[in-house]
């Protein structure tokens, strides 16, 4: 991806998030992947809502600094999963408020309740506690990358990846909007899932990749 497009549409993501009231203050971090030795990712303490394509920093592979100041304290969770996914292209990791209460509750946001849960949150997996800014975290979801791209992090918020900064978005804010619509069920009564029926065909076009 050319540097300044993706410059642009970091802080463009940035200032969704920070608007929908998925991250607030200096919380979150995203990452795109430019070329095959080189990611571009947010500064550490600085608020997605209000970042200009200059704040912007360039590492490499292992999370050293190319052009601009210091990474995001999370950015071994995203090489991590840049590294164990090569069809994915961006990650964004916040903290939206109701699923981020799902996580804290230690509740699990069901993928069988929604179409768009099925077809644009996959099977949302489940990270218990680890120490921000770690090794402990990367080595949690390693195992979990392969079949999800959607996670919950206990006391922590989620994390989740895409085919461009786009597409990573709109699961996020997906995510948020569901575990709304899931709270709001469990209030009224126990949330009813999809017939079975209805369930695995959307799971099948899924993952043919037909929506």
């Amino acid at each position: 991806m050319e540097d300044l497009q993706a410059r642009a549409q970091m802080c463009e993501i940035g200032r969704r998030l920070w608007q929908r009231g998925l991250v607030g203050a200096t919380e979150g971090n995203l990452t795109i992947r430019l070329s095959t030795r080189q990611i571009l990712c947010t500064p550490t303490g600085a608020s997605l809502g209000h970042l200009r394509p200059d704040d912007l920093v360039v590492i490499d592979n292992q999370g050293r600094p190319v052009d601009g100041g210091l990474p995001s304290s999370e950015i071994k969770l995203h090489l991590r999963i840049l590294a164990k996914r090569p069809d994915c292209q961006a990650v964004i990791h916040a903290h939206p408020p109701t699923a981020t209460g799902f996580a804290l509750a230690g509740e699990e946001i069901p993928d069988n309740l929604m179409p768009e849960a099925a077809y644009v949150l996959g099977s949302v997996a489940s990270i218990p506690f680890c120490m921000p800014g770690t090794d402990e975290v990367p080595d949690a979801i390693e195992p979990l990358l392969a079949d999800h791209k959607t996670f919950l992090m206990s006391h922590h918020g989620a994390v989740v990846m895409g085919k461009d900064l786009t597409d990573a978005y709109n699961r996020m804010e997906t995510l948020e909007r569901i575990a709304k619509v899931v709270l709001t069920a469990k209030l009224l009564d126990a949330p009813k899932p999809m017939p079975d029926i209805a369930f695995d065909q959307m799971i099948r076009i899924a993952l043919n990749g037909k929506l």
